[in-house]
This record gives structure tokens, sequence and C-alpha cells, in this order.
């Protein structure tokens, strides 16, 4: 009889403490969430400050240089959101900072850092605090002017649904139709990301077959025609730039999602 009440209240003690360990990482994980999430909205409080209009910008062939609109539509009216990016109050806080990624109506609203330690910015925050939210973080091949054929930016999938998080819409083509277009503003001038394939690829595959290099960018384009999760009518021309933003999905192991858009460039 004693025996069985010393294991009954054994199982009662370990339950207890197993629910209090849960109930703690469960805490800490929401602070690490919540003081990820004030630190970028003051950063970008700080950073830059929208108005609540939208500037209309008319981008033609002739005007629009390396990243020329489809030859089909010779003239097109594009709506840019209407604030400037403080880049040298941007780089006190952190001179790592290669430009600013805005998606209107998503989470997206986030410094886009460069470092030659690409492990870094998984677990720190652009202003170098430690946290597992990470940064957005351009791929260490890549330069940081985004001058390449191709470049990366890297960034987590929070179960929060912040970061790249929010990418998983793009899974949905009524998704994509309200957010077909991106925002990407650096030193060098600024540019509409003009949203074209998102798919799903194994880590392993896209390390096999270096996706990351801008000389394997007609090898990924193809990949990503093939396995779409949309479809768009933008097209790629030679010449064109083009960003592709990688982060988690959970389709299988080691599953990542891609979002592939090409870079307009706003005079």
């Amino acid at each position: 009889m004693r025996i069985s009440i010393i294991i009954a209240i054994s199982i009662l003690i370990i339950g207890t403490s197993a629910m209090l360990g849960s109930g703690y990482r469960l805490l800490e994980t929401n602070r690490m969430y919540a003081e990820a999430d004030d630190a970028y909205e003051n950063m970008s409080n700080t950073i830059r400050q929208p108005s609540t209009e939208a500037t209309p910008v008319f981008l033609s062939n002739e005007n629009v240089g390396i990243s020329a609109v489809p030859p089909e539509r010779n003239e097109q009216q594009i709506h840019i959101p209407d604030f400037e990016i403080n880049f040298e109050l941007l780089h006190l806080i952190n001179n790592d900072a290669a430009a600013w990624l805005y998606s209107p109506g998503t989470v997206i609203d986030y410094p886009v850092m460069r470092a030659d330690d690409y492990r870094y910015y998984l677990n720190h925050l652009a202003d170098g605090t430690v946290n597992a939210n990470g940064s957005l973080f351009i791929d260490y091949n890549n330069a940081a002017d985004f001058s390449e054929p191709l470049t990366v930016i890297y960034g987590h999938h929070m179960k929060s649904g912040s970061m790249l998080g929010s990418l998983k819409g793009y899974k949905a083509q009524s998704y994509y139709n309200e957010h077909p277009y991106m925002y990407l503003y650096t030193k060098q001038g600024n540019y509409r990301i003009d949203i074209m394939y998102g798919c799903v690829v194994a880590e392993g595959q896209w390390r096999e077959q270096s996706f990351m290099y801008s000389d394997n960018i007609d090898a990924l384009l193809e990949y990503a025609l093939q396995n779409t999760t949309f479809r768009s009518d933008v097209s790629y021309q030679e010449g064109d730039r083009v960003v592709a933003l990688s982060t988690c999905s959970y389709e299988f192991d080691d599953a990542r999602y891609v979002l592939i858009g090409v870079l307009r460039f706003v005079p």
C-alpha cells in the first residue's frame, strides 16, 4: 500500500514538474516573440515614417534601366509606398544593414542584413540582440547592393508568423492575387519586387544544385516555373535582377519555401 502511495506521489510530482517546465518554456517563447516584435517595431518607427498615401510613379522602358518593364507594356503606373529609409541612422544601429524589405498588408517590414558569417543573423536581431527570431539576411555569397543577377534573402518561419512566416500564404493563388508586390529600399535606390514564382524545394536539392548562385539562375527559374504554387503574368528578361526569399516549410523534413521576384528600379 505504501509503495503504491509513493509511486502515485512520484508520478504526480513528475507530472507537475513537466507542466511547470512546459509553462515556463511557453512563457519564454512568448517573451522572445514579444521582445523581437517590439525591437523591430521600434526600429521601424525610428528609421522610417510612412504616409497614408502612395505616390504614383510612371515607369517606362526608357527610364527603368536594367530592370525594364516587359516590352508589351510601354508605360506602367505603379504605386510606391511614400516613405524613405534613413540609412545613416540605420547604420548607426548596425552597419551590416543592406536594405529594408516591406510587404504591404503583411508583417514583413524589416531591415535586411548582410554579414560574412551567415549564421550570425539566424539568432541575432538587427540591433545585435541575441534572439531566436533572428533577422532577414542576404546570402554571404551575394553582394550587399543587389547588383548581381540573383540575390537570396533568408529568414525564419516563426510560429508567430513573424519574419518570413507569412510566405506560406503564397501557397494559395488568392494570397498571391492580394500580395503581388513587395518593396525593397536600398541606399543605392528603391525597387518594386514583382513576384513571379513560389515553390517548395528540399534544402539538400537547393545546395546540391547550387540554386543560390547567379550562375545557376536559369536552373532555379526553370525549377520554380515547373513547381510554382501560384500563377503570375510576371516575366523574366535577360538583364533583370532577381530576388529569392527563402524560409522553412513543413511539407517534409528540410523543406524550404522560396519566393522569387524581379526587381523593378524606381527612378
